[in-house]
């Protein structure tokens, strides 16, 4: 069966900057979105201007995995939307958010943390290691591969523990950043991956392109058990 994936981005900069509209001439949403089209799935995008910022029930319902990219408007969310996006993810819906999507209110609802970074203008070269070999999201990437140009993520990452460790990167300013997290709530699946900077033509690249496609498939909500709740009988009784 086909996933079906969500790209939600404000789409803000794109309509103010000229030149992250010559670089992403389709959107951010666009240029994720048409990446996963080629690798076979169903892609679909929204944007904060839309009614429901284009994430109603009925969106939501049909979302096997939300891509999330937001930066200068996470503040513009409605509380309802990100409620239901959080919901959605309790369920099994995975979450894929990118970039400063790591302030976006779902993410921090689902961190239960501020998220907070330490971060620097000027585009750094990166090196995004991979932390963990065996992770399903590392398939088909070399040992590292370099960003040229790009916004610089530090530690602290005022984040919980993930439950894997995928990505770290290095800056050549000297600073690390755990750059690819695992996370699980409730019956849904979430990968945080730091690149993605609006200035820089990062998310047309191919490892960065294979690192979406890869935490989608990773994403993708799985059948479980049925959860039973609020109060029930004993499950061992006496007649």
């Amino acid at each position: 069966m086909t996933l079906q994936v969500t790209v939600w981005n404000e789409n803000v900069h794109e309509r103010e900057e000229p030149e992250v509209a010559e670089r992403y001439p389709e959107g951010i949403h666009g240029a994720v979105a048409d990446a996963l089209t080629e690798r076979g799935f169903e892609t679909r995008t929204a944007t904060l201007g839309e009614d429901e910022h284009g994430l109603t029930e009925a969106v939501l319902d049909e979302t096997d995995v939300l891509v999330w990219w937001s930066h200068c408007a996470n503040d513009e969310v409605s509380d309802a939307v990100a409620s239901r996006v959080v919901d959605r993810v309790h369920e099994g819906m995975g979450f894929v958010p990118l970039h400063s999507g790591k302030n976006s209110k779902p993410f921090k609802r689902l961190m239960g943390t501020t998220c907070n970074i330490k971060y620097r203008h000027g585009g750094e070269t990166e090196r995004v290691w991979v932390a963990d070999h065996g992770h399903p999201i590392a398939d088909g990437l070399p040992e590292s591969f370099e960003i040229p140009s790009t916004e610089m993520y530090g530690e602290p990452y005022d984040v919980p523990e993930p439950d894997r460790t995928v990505f770290i990167s290095w800056f050549e300013g000297g600073e690390v950043f755990r750059s690819g997290l695992c996370y699980r709530r409730g019956r849904g699946r979430i990968f945080a991956f730091r690149p993605g900077h609006e200035e820089y033509p990062i998310l047309h690249q191919d490892e960065v392109q294979q690192v979406i496609g890869n935490a989608v498939e990773w994403a993708a909500p799985t059948e479980g058990s049925e959860a039973v709740w609020g109060e029930v009988e004993p499950a061992n009784r006496e007649d």
